[in-house]
């Protein structure tokens, strides 16, 4: 009986992940992990069941590198404004619309973060990289404010953390509840007038919680 020949690993190995990571990253976002299937995954990759358990060991670990890639591609693009070079109120107001942007250009990335709270982050917590990158963005913010403090522009005690977490609550519950919200408050919360709006309430909402009085 004539052995089956092992078919060889593709040589574009980054590529083959990259697309497998991209499609899974469509199909988490549409249909949860437990939703999700592997065979639309890897048809939407134009790849295989095969190639993804090679790259990727099982649906739950490629759950958790699909998150990962998620976190990880905010806090760089975060690290890319050049924050620090930039007086504070200026600073802070551009972290601040970089978080709304980008939470309207991926949505995705929304809804990847509700999946994995029903599952109580147990997919994170595995992350040394995302706990990582999470503290420098807290430390770099952290910086900010004292630079605002020393110019007079901010006031004193303002935790990092918890600004951090406002900036980011206050363009996520806009998005995440756009749908409800529109009956709620008879208003297109999609509408470019409306998302000006809010972004420029969310700008003064920031900015004077840190002003000195």
């Amino acid at each position: 009986m004539l052995k089956k020949k092992r078919e060889p690993m593709p040589r574009d190995a980054g590529q083959t992940r990259k697309r497998i990571l991209d499609a899974a990253t469509v199909e988490f976002a549409r249909k949860g992990l437990g939703g999700a299937r592997v065979d639309a995954i890897a048809a939407r990759a134009k790849s295989n069941k095969r190639m993804i358990y090679h790259y990727f060991g099982s649906k739950e670990d490629l759950f958790s590198a699909v998150l990962e890639n998620a976190y990880l591609d905010i806090r760089s693009a975060e690290q890319s404004l050049k924050l620090e070079e930039l007086p504070p109120e200026e600073a802070i107001a551009r972290l601040v619309r970089f978080t709304w942007s980008y939470y309207l250009a991926n949505p995705e990335f929304l809804t990847l973060v509700n999946s994995e709270n029903l599952h109580r982050a147990k997919h994170l917590k595995t992350s040394e990289a995302i706990r990582q990158s999470s503290g420098q963005l807290v430390a770099m913010v952290g910086r900010i404010l004292v630079r605002g403090v020393k110019a007079g522009v901010f006031r004193r005690g303002v935790d990092p953390v918890q600004l951090n977490i406002t900036i980011a609550a206050i363009g996520y519950y806009y998005f995440t509840n756009r749908y409800t919200g529109a009956i709620v408050y008879e208003r297109d919360f999609m509408a470019p007038g409306n998302l000006d709006a809010r972004l420029a309430f969310n700008l003064d909402t920031i900015l004077r919680l840190l002003k000195k009085d």
